[in-house]
């Protein structure tokens, strides 16, 4: 008899509607990523298994990307496979990857076990490879110019889940499936697998990562701590998105580790900010800039100010000037604006700002004094840019 597994709700949220609590549905399986390294230890021996092993498989899957049982010669043969499984449950079933930007963008779509679908995309740049990371299967801060948003929150992941697409995507850079991967050896004296490492990460796919915080914090200590107990990426290379939850901000500015803020502000005014981040209901506009000021302060990490442009919406020239000046009210030197032309979704109403439109609004920015780079658009082709996602197969 075979089991069907069940699939995400098709219902839209309402215009506006904010969805926090995520609905109820079967836990991921516990993985050794979603514990610390002496968690993992006492999940070992919760499940009859010697506390070394935790430390010797957590060397395979973070130091080797191995989840292969039988790769895994230093463990015992006899039970080594069910010993495995144990701690390396299965989370992520691979659908399908789409390739744009002639090999330099990979787009992977993700079913998790119990058939909610999540994306990550990969992009290589020069001297560096960035990914984006989905916490969330959908979302639930319903803006609606993005594709996620508008098809509702699924459920949330686990720690562990989050991570698994950042250590799928370091697999697939090992075999070369990224452009300039197979390119790159040490032949100039540096080594193959920190080559072809993710340098990168950014919060930015599907979900607010602030609305599950446990497990998105979780993630992140995953990806900084020090092999065995997690990847050993530097903090300064994690990018933390938001639309704006207040409190998800101050409580991440106490947390010591000095990754990179974004807020998705999109509209310096409340009034559209009302309509475009449903969020600004809760946290106006000067609130999340507050917020996003006391990050500064407490961590010294530059904040960015992810800003889409939407043709004839909030593309004019008097919010380029209004956000140069909420921005500079709160000083100089803290922040960074990162304009970003819209990227079509399945039957919006809106499109990005003429190219003409987009430099007079970078240029007012810039006359404020305030520093500002257009986003570079990876992968629009293939629905893996920025408010494209919707784990559609």
């Amino acid at each position: 008899m075979t089991t069907e597994l069940p699939t995400p709700s098709t219902d839209r949220p309402a215009p506006g509607q904010l969805t926090f609590r995520a609905p109820r549905r079967g836990k991921a399986p516990t993985h050794l990523a979603d514990h610390d390294l002496a968690g993992r230890k006492d999940w070992a021996r919760e499940l009859g298994i010697p506390a070394f092993r935790a430390d010797q498989v957590s060397r395979h899957y973070f130091e080797r990307l191995v989840t292969d049982a039988e790769q895994m010669t230093d463990l015992p043969k006899a039970g080594r496979g069910e010993l495995v499984d144990g701690l390396l449950p299965p989370l992520l079933t691979p659908v399908r990857t789409l390739s744009a930007d002639d090999g330099a963008t990979l787009k992977q779509v993700h079913r998790l076990h119990d058939g909610a679908m999540v994306e990550s995309v990969l992009m290589r740049y020069p001297g560096r490879v960035t990914m984006c990371i989905s916490s969330q299967a959908g979302c639930g801060m319903n803006c609606p110019f993005c594709a996620t948003g508008q098809a509702g929150l699924t459920r949330n992941l686990s720690t562990a889940e989050i991570v698994e697409q950042v250590v799928a995507a370091a697999r697939a850079l090992r075999h070369g499936d990224l452009r300039g991967g197979a390119e790159e050896s040490d032949e100039g004296g540096g080594d193959v697998q920190e080559a072809l490492r993710v340098s990168n990460v950014v919060f930015m796919g599907m979900g607010e990562a602030l609305a599950n915080y446990k497990a998105s914090l979780g993630a992140v200590h995953r990806l900084v701590e020090a092999a065995p107990e997690g990847l050993g990426m530097s903090a300064r290379g994690i990018t933390m998105s938001t639309v704006g939850l207040v409190p998800g901000i101050d409580r991440l500015a106490g947390e010591g580790i000095p990754m990179t803020l974004a807020l998705s502000l999109h509209a310096p005014d409340d009034e559209l900010r009302d309509e475009l981040v449903p969020i600004n209901t809760r946290w106006k506009v000067d609130e999340a800039l507050d917020a996003a000021r006391r990050y500064f302060e407490a961590t010294g990490r530059r904040v960015s100010i992810e800003y889409a442009l939407i043709r004839d919406i909030n593309d004019q020239a008097w919010r380029a000037d209004l956000l140069g000046d909420k921005l500079n009210a709160r000083g100089r030197g803290w922040v960074h604006v990162n304009p970003i032309p819209l990227n079509p979704t399945p039957g919006s109403r809106w499109t990005a700002s003429r190219r003409g439109v987009e430099q007079q609004f970078v240029e007012r920015l810039l006359a404020h004094g305030i520093p500002t780079t257009v986003r570079d658009t990876r992968g629009s082709d293939i629905d893996g840019a920025c408010g494209q996602l919707a784990a559609s197969v």
